[in-house]
Order: C-alpha cells, then structure tokens, then sequence
C-alpha cells in the first residue's frame, strides 16, 4: 500500500513538473525585450540597492533600519514589475520533487 502511494505521489509529481517547464519554454517564446524606460528604471533601482548594501547601518536608529528595509521591499516589488517573473529550473524542480518524496 505504501508503495502504491508513494508511485501516486511520484506520477503526480513529475506531471505537474512537466506542466511547468511547458509553460516557463512558452513564456520564454513570448518574451518581449525591454524598454529603454525599462531599462533605466531597472538600472537605478540596481544602484539603489547597491548602496543599501554598501553602507554602515551599525549607527542607524531603529526607525532608519526600518525605512530602510521598507524601501529595499518596495524596490523589490518595482523590479518584478519591471524585469518580470521568477522561474524555477529544471533542475530546482527536480530537486524539490525529490525532498517531497523523502519528507513523504
């Protein structure tokens, strides 16, 4: 019976990881190059967090720390919009299916 169960949970698996590298093969096709706006913005939006980066917060107050970390979020969510989505690999798939089998 476990054995017939975990077979189920395999077969499931590996179909909805063949769905996703379907779609993320089509979304790659319909793909449209960005604009010179796009690209700009995208690039400030790079510095920006460049330089988060770089500075000392060791003298920051708690109330800069958390502006900070409220414009990286919002930075974050201006790059997704700009440059896109996020896809998972093959390989990351491959992964994933693998530890839910051992975790199942």
């Amino acid at each position: 019976m476990k054995k017939f169960i975990y077979s189920l949970a395999l077969i499931f698996m590996l179909g909805v990881s063949a769905n996703t590298v379907v779609a993320a093969e089509k979304s790659e096709k319909n793909k449209t190059e960005m604009t010179v706006e796009q690209q700009a913005q995208l690039r400030r939006i790079t510095e920006r967090v460049e330089e988060i980066k770089s500075m000392d917060k060791s003298n920051l107050s708690k109330t800069e720390k958390k502006e900070l970390r409220k414009e990286l979020r919002e930075l974050k969510k201006q790059s997704k919009a700009v440059g896109g989505g996020v896809y998972l690999s093959v390989g990351a798939i491959i992964i994933i299916i693998l530890l839910l089998i051992l975790i199942l």
